[in-house]
């Protein structure tokens, strides 16, 4: 390893060690090590892979700090990588010289507005590690061209900027994988402007990424937020799962945040978000303009507006999912408008407070929509009503509970529908009462009722 003490660096703090630490990655043996120490650096570190060669930063096991006291990244790992992520795109040169540039238990921290934490461009096969990324601006930003970006077991706390910000990028193969993920304030983990296939995000802690605890110019975020509303922007074969995705209310805030265009050089869509802990946003999930989504087997609770919203989305399966509030202040519900051929099955939806929700919402909402089938539901204490239809077609609702448990029935009814319609079949439903009766159906809304079991109780 190449000490960087050994070329002039002090790590007092005090010191600039900018120039002995490049120093260290020109003439060292390509192991940067960083003994304990707070390393003051006031321009960004580069590392051109293709001059330098393979190289890697190790913290001595995380008592390493570099102090980034100048605008930009502290380190921005530069090569040249060019193809795809097929071992045949790969240059020799590129393979021999450039391959796993490596960032190892060192932690960064800001001191300056606008410092960043680490650039990845044109990189192959990179690997953050234990990296800590502390008041920067972003914490971890990808640019250009990269293939095969594992980020692991990284602590990224408190920035002003985005945790991990994937912006203008062509990347195949990214693993973010055992993070925590917090106080970020534009964001946990943001994607715009790329064209991205085969991102995991799996197993880690992301909470708390908006403004509260920055109190500088509030803006609406997301812990993970995807927009490919951008020109040649498109986001696919996307896995969310096994996370904790939590944070508190900011205004026009999600926990998971999707604004999809679809593209035209291949299909959109293929996102699975499944088995996460997701809640206390104003929106827990909220999808626009999105195709081919499986959100299954979460646990999604409190918000402010709605668990589940879909505006202008199609082909998407909601399955075994767990709907619900921690807090009589918060509230709960799915809704669903303007959307086509989805699929909500297995849920539960439950509303426990003794007077409802302050929302108003009902636990299921859809309107606008077409081929929609409900099946196999439990919706308990939904007010004013458990589902609310209104102007939908060829909507199917089967096998489902839809009761009021408290003993005094605050729910106007348990269901509703209304508006124009057509194909609509309501069929082999528990259906409970509420204060008006059970159900309320406008005649124009084309639905055949067959088979409901209507509770007698009054």
């Amino acid at each position: 390893m190449s000490n960087v003490r050994n070329f002039g660096a002090t790590g007092d703090g005090r010191t600039d060690d900018t120039a002995a630490i490049l120093h260290a990655i020109k003439d060292g043996d390509g192991t940067l090590e960083f003994p304990r120490g707070d390393y003051l650096i006031t321009r960004t570190i580069e590392v051109p892979l293709e001059k330098v060669g393979r190289t890697a930063v190790v913290g001595s096991g995380g008592v390493a700090k570099l102090v980034m006291k100048g605008p930009g990244p502290a380190l921005r790992i530069i090569g040249t990588h060019a193809g795809t992520a097929d071992p045949a795109s790969f240059k020799p040169t590129v393979w021999r010289a450039q391959r796993s540039p490596t960032l190892l238990n060192i932690e960064i921290e800001g001191g300056h507005a606008e410092a960043d934490g680490v650039e990845l461009i044109g990189t192959m096969q990179a690997l953050l590690e234990g990296v800590g990324l502390h008041r920067l601006r972003h914490g971890v930003m990808l640019s250009k061209r990269n293939r095969n970006v594992l980020i692991s077991h990284c602590q990224i706390y408190h920035n002003t900027g985005v945790g991990v910000l994937l912006d203008g990028v062509n990347l195949h193969q990214i693993n973010i994988i055992g993070n925590h993920i917090s106080y970020c304030r534009l964001g946990g983990i943001r994607i715009q402007r790329s064209q991205i296939r085969n991102l995991q995000i799996t197993g880690n802690d992301i909470e708390y990424n908006n403004n509260r605890s920055h109190r500088i110019k509030d803006e609406p975020t997301a812990e993970i937020y995807i927009d490919t509303t951008a020109e040649g922007a498109s986001v696919n074969e996307v896995t969310i799962g096994s996370n904790t995705i939590q944070a508190t209310p900011s205004p026009g805030g999600a926990n998971i945040r999707i604004i999809d265009k679809p593209g035209r050089d291949r299909p959109p869509g293929l996102y699975a978000i499944s088995g996460n802990i997701i809640g206390s946003q104003t929106n827990n999930v909220h999808l626009t303009g999105c195709y081919g989504v499986s959100l299954s087997g979460n646990s999604i609770y409190s918000c402010v507006r709605r668990n589940l919203l879909l505006e202008n989305c199609r082909q998407i399966t909601i399955g075994s999912n767990h709907f619900r509030r921690h807090t009589p202040a918060m509230g709960t519900g799915v809704r669903l408008v303007d959307s086509t051929d989805c699929v909500l099955s297995g849920c539960q939806m439950l509303d426990e407070a003794a007077e409802g929700q302050r929302s108003g919402a009902s636990l299921l909402e859809l309107t606008g929509c077409r081929r929609i089938t409900v099946a196999g539901c439990q919706m308990t204490g939904g007010v004013p009503y458990g589902i609310d239809v209104a102007d939908c077609s060829d909507v199917s609702i089967t096998g489902c509970t839809i009761t009021e448990a408290r003993e005094k029935p605050k729910a106007t009814a348990m269901l509703r529908w209304r508006g124009r319609g057509s194909g609509n079949l309501l069929a082999s439903n528990r259906i409970g009462r509420g204060t008006e009766g059970a159900t309320v159906i406008d005649a124009r809304s084309g639905v055949v009722a067959r088979g409901n079991l209507i509770d007698e109780k009054s």
